[in-house]
């Protein structure tokens, strides 16, 4: 029958918002696992992932520093068996990013998340995908990815991190940034063989418009 997974990927911009309503936004929808862009990665940025973590009644699983702002963090009813973390090439001028990765156990089955961030900048941002790419491609087992991307569908780097993964939001025309008046799908939730989408939204009501200036995206998945 497979075992249930709810996944969320999220922009938290950096906290900068309404953080009352960034924790009810994730409270409710109550997710297994939750990927993070822009999460802690600075000056106690343990602390802060940890805390952060609590604030949506979850844990942190993995990433922060290390991973440039990425964070995985999972309900008490997920294991975490290895987090690691990979840094992006770098164009002189720009500034560091990178990708959290954490292997993760859901009633005794196993399955690898990676959240990642791309750069804005247009000659950057390919190689970057290119590195994710390699290493989603050295993964064994189902794989879940969460990721802000900064491009749309149909671009270069769009297509070279889906490459092998299903793109949850490719038939559900959904818009994920700016929320309030999103109209660009730059974040994105993809899964890799031996997983099946139940169902894939868009979490826009009333408190992530004051939460962050991206929209949640939600798949209820099974490994």
């Amino acid at each position: 029958m497979g075992v249930r997974l709810r996944v969320v990927a999220y922009n938290i911009h950096s906290s900068r918002d309404d953080l009352t309503a960034l924790a009810r936004v994730v409270q409710d929808l109550a997710p297994d696992v939750l990927v993070v862009q822009e999460g802690p990665r600075r000056l106690r940025w343990r602390t802060k992932c940890a805390a952060l973590a609590r604030s949506f009644d979850l844990v942190y699983a993995g990433g922060g520093l290390p991973s440039l702002g990425n964070v995985v963090m999972t309900s008490l009813g997920v294991r975490v068996r290895e987090a690691w973390d990979v840094k992006f090439p770098l164009k002189p001028g720009r500034h560091m990013r990178g990708a959290a990765f954490a292997r993760l156990e859901k009633s005794g089955v196993e399955f690898t998340v990676a959240g990642a961030h791309l750069s804005t900048d247009d000659e950057e941002r390919p190689s970057q995908a290119r590195r994710l790419a390699d290493a989603l491609a050295e993964l064994d087992g189902p794989v879940i990815l969460g990721a802000d991307l900064n491009d749309d569908p149909g671009s270069p780097s769009w297509e070279i991190v889906h490459t092998g993964l299903t793109d949850l939001g490719a038939e559900a025309d959904v818009l994920t940034f700016p929320s309030g008046r999103a109209d660009r799908r730059i974040d994105t939730i993809a899964v890799g063989p031996g997983v099946t989408v139940e169902s894939f939204r868009v979490e826009a009501g009333p408190a992530t418009l004051r939460a962050s200036d991206h929209y949640p995206l939600v798949a209820e998945l099974v490994l």
